[in-house]
């Protein structure tokens, strides 16, 4: 199974659980401005919400991606206040004809001081458990 992840970042907060997943699943992590050159089975996809939505280069990114080259989108991030961008991710993901897997992995994440040190060692760890039970 080829696996690849790919994440957007603000706080940093998103690239700490995309290195804890592709730690898990023996791949490397990298920003969404790296493409997907070679055909995936999975692409572990991290991101968040901004300002109630998922970051326009997030949109964009889903939106340039190759349905010959990615046969399922699974989701993982971290946000403040609200929690899955599933629904936003798998609206993009569905107009370039790419499945979302039904599972997804969230947590808190820290911003201006509200849940300080997330994600933590705890968060990475079931994020890292999450990868592996999907690439199983």
């Amino acid at each position: 199974m080829k696996v690849a992840v790919r994440y957007y970042t603000k706080t940093g907060n998103t690239e700490k659980l995309a290195k804890a997943v592709a730690d898990a699943v023996g791949v490397k992590a990298l920003p969404i401005s790296e493409p997907i050159d070679e055909p995936v089975d999975i692409l572990f996809l991290g991101n968040s919400y901004y300002a109630f939505s998922i970051d326009p280069e997030v949109r964009d990114y889903i939106r340039k991606l190759d349905s010959t080259k990615v046969k399922r989108i699974v989701n993982f991030g971290s946000a403040t206040m609200l929690n899955s961008t599933w629904k936003k991710v798998k609206a993009e993901a569905d107009k370039v004809g790419i499945k979302m897997d039904d599972r997804e992995f969230h947590c808190k994440g820290e911003f201006k001081g509200l849940h300080k040190g997330r994600p933590n060692e705890d968060d990475l760890k079931k994020a890292a458990s999450f990868a592996r039970k999907i690439v199983k």
